[in-house]
């Protein structure tokens, strides 16, 4: 399945999801881009495959007469109560391809067509309920550069190559990757796929990728595995939630990534401020601390307090 053929079936199913009633062939025509241009017969083709397409994707299409008066003009519409996606069984490419036009049918490059749907919808005299594309309407932040070449990636099984940055800290080298899939969670973006560097599956946040990722490799370079499944890969390879506190104090002027999430800040005096921070692991907090060197000291809990301390020991020593 193409990413153009997904993004059409994507658009197909707005178009129906936010009538009101049942609308026309002929207006679904007007309203979708993708059917433009085609001959009578070239749109009545693709129209009905479509169709079978959506219903076999678990989208309960419904057929029904426009005007009760005039049984033989028949129109179509899928009512929201019912439309629930299940899980569908597709191959790893087609999963790929559907999920991402599922879920980013609203960044620039496919929001146009939408937009000039629904304009089309009710410039026709077609009752729109945009309330419906809750439904199907992520939310893909504005900040993620890497997101377009991670994408295209995706969609074309090219290799990948990016600088990537952990929080806290400076860019910690190349990583090279066979991207199976970009997934949302937890409010963010995340590539999923084989990191070549580790032979191991790893999940990486757009938002950390410095600069623009690079082709390494020509498109269909490699296939992702065939029971491919990223909503489960992503719960578990993302780290656990932060169920545990610290209390830390940072100089003036230094830590502004800790400030920014730290759940208070009180001031200390003139050169320091506390924070609190939310943690999973003590053992990531600990590296990530390190990192600001006599900037950050911890005051508690104690395990986090140790850790870095053992840390410094050992790099003191070493320079010794």
């Amino acid at each position: 399945m193409t990413a153009h053929k997904s993004e059409r079936l994507m658009n197909l199913t707005i178009c129906l999801l936010v009538a009101r009633h049942y609308i026309s062939k002929e207006r679904i025509r007007e309203a979708v881009e993708a059917y433009h241009g085609l001959s009578d017969d070239a749109f009545d083709r693709m129209f009905d495959r479509d169709k079978e397409e959506l219903r076999v994707l678990g989208v309960p299409i419904e057929v029904g007469t426009l005007d009760k008066a005039f049984d033989d003009e028949v129109g179509y519409r899928v009512r929201r109560d019912l439309f629930e996606l299940p899980e569908v069984s597709l191959e790893a490419d087609e999963a790929a391809v559907v999920g991402l036009a599922a879920r980013v049918w609203q960044h620039a490059s496919l929001a146009s067509a939408t937009t000039q749907g629904l304009r089309k919808l009710r410039a026709g005299g077609i009752a729109v309920d945009e309330s419906a594309l809750a439904i199907v309407e992520p939310q893909l932040a504005t900040d993620e550069p890497a997101f377009d070449a991670v994408f295209a990636a995706v969609t074309h099984r090219r290799p990948l190559t990016f600088d990537y940055q952990r929080p806290g800290q400076e860019v910690s080298g190349t990583r090279r990757m066979e991207p199976w899939g970009i997934v949302s969670w937890h409010g963010h973006w995340y590539v999923v796929g084989h990191d070549e560097d580790r032979d191991a599956t790893r999940m990486f946040r757009l938002s950390r990728i410095s600069g623009q990722p690079t082709f390494t490799g020509r498109p269909d370079s490699f296939q992702a595995p065939a029971d491919l499944d990223l909503r489960a890969l992503a719960q578990s390879l993302a780290p656990p939630p932060p169920d545990s506190s610290a209390t830390i104090r940072v100089r003036t002027g230094a830590g502004d990534a800790l400030r920014r999430r730290a759940a208070r800040s009180a001031p200390v005096d003139d050169n320091w401020t506390e924070l609190e921070l939310a943690f999973a692991s003590a053992e990531s907090l600990a590296d990530e601390l390190l990192s600001y060197g006599p900037d950050v000291v911890v005051v508690a809990p104690i395990e986090v307090r140790e850790r870095v301390v053992r840390r410094l020991t050992a790099i003191a020593m070493d320079a010794a």
